[in-house]
């Protein structure tokens, strides 16, 4: 009967005109094409990292408020003389809800999230600075505002159209039960994200191993976590966490490693300092330990090890060593001991 009801409603916007809506879309359309030039604009002028970086995107995220809120305004006021605007689509105890009323529920939702995303993101920083509040903890104050908000938005939202939040309530409990079973493992992963929020075991930007990854967690959703390394990106459920013994690599200084191998009869003295000097140019703010470390069929052996903090660039580093070292024996013509074994090889042959 509801149904019915609203379709009945929305069938008399059949009462507009073709030249009506097209008139519409085409203010839309400029409204769209003026934000588009202002912010061409603005990249243009905006020379500098801080204005790049700070000030241009808040004024592009004004500029969305405004193109968003501007066109649900035009939309308001270019029908406001049609009576389908305020006529009731349907009636629930006694509340007669509007097409406008659904309009303001939505409006409310989203100028809600908005809001508090923006005051998360500009306001509470300077609050934290100035309480010396760390990085985790912030992020878990936000995420908290962030849903209790919210839920009082939705609370006043769905009022404004009319639905009863006893009923409501009602099927949802109903509902609970039977989707419960099914969803066991996301209800888990739900709780082990509020555990983690308030807990506080791992927070935003500490070093985690995950599966012989190590990376940094960037976002705790109620769901999942968000781990960024090297070759991507990690979407780990939250009853890992709980569940699972987690190394954590913050505060722990991580090694790039690599072995050198030369032929036997090499000056070993020579080797190392060729190897420092090829520590040298990659550039890493640590102090290095190389080591003769064994003899292997006919080679020397060496192994460099580098400090580092980030395990994030650990691959990269020792890569960039390989190529120094490889550079820098090729000047001195000091070849690696795989490389003699083949030629010996392809000459015995």
């Amino acid at each position: 009967m509801l149904v019915m009801e609203f379709f009945k409603g929305i069938s008399i916007l059949k009462t507009l005109s073709l030249k009506q809506i097209l008139l519409f879309f085409v203010y839309v359309i400029l409204i769209f094409f003026v934000k588009w030039v202002l912010l061409l604009v603005l990249r243009k002028w905006m020379k500098s990292d801080l204005a790049k970086n700070r000030v241009l995107p808040t004024i592009e995220a004004i500029l969305n408020w405004a193109t968003f809120y501007g066109t649900i305004l035009l939309f308001l006021f270019y029908f406001s003389n049609e009576s389908w605007l305020f006529s009731a689509i349907y009636e629930k105890d006694g509340v007669e809800v509007s097409l406008v009323l659904i309009i303001v529920a939505i409006m409310i939702i989203t100028f809600t999230s908005r809001l508090v995303k923006a005051f998360n993101a500009h306001i509470m920083p300077f609050i934290y600075e100035k309480f010396d509040v760390d990085i985790g903890l912030s992020f878990t104050i936000n995420r908290l505002i962030y849903y209790v908000v919210m839920f009082i938005a939705l609370l006043i939202s769905f009022q404004t159209v009319g639905l009863d939040m006893r009923a409501f309530a009602v099927v949802l409990s109903t509902l609970g039960i039977g989707i419960g079973f099914g969803l066991r493992n996301v209800a888990a992963n739900f709780v082990s994200g509020i555990i983690i929020l308030f807990e506080r075991p791992m927070e935003v930007g500490e070093t985690v191993e995950i599966e012989e990854k190590v990376g940094q967690i960037s976002k705790i959703n109620l769901r999942s976590t968000i781990i960024t390394h090297k070759g991507g990106r990690l979407v780990v459920p939250n009853q890992y966490f709980i569940e699972q013994i987690i190394n954590s690599r913050s505060g722990e200084q991580l090694t790039a490693e690599v072995h050198v191998s030369v032929p036997f009869g090499t000056d070993s003295h020579k080797v190392e300092t060729l190897l420092y000097e090829a520590v040298e140019l990659v550039n890493v703010p640590s102090s290095p330990t190389i080591r003769f470390i064994a003899f292997r069929q006919s080679a020397l052996e060496f192994s460099v090890q580098l400090p580092f903090q980030d395990g994030a660039d650990k691959d990269e580093i020792e890569s960039k060593l390989r190529h120094a070292i490889a550079n820098i024996f090729t000047k001195n013509k000091i070849e690696l001991a795989s490389c003699t074994e083949i030629i010996h090889t392809l000459k015995n042959s």
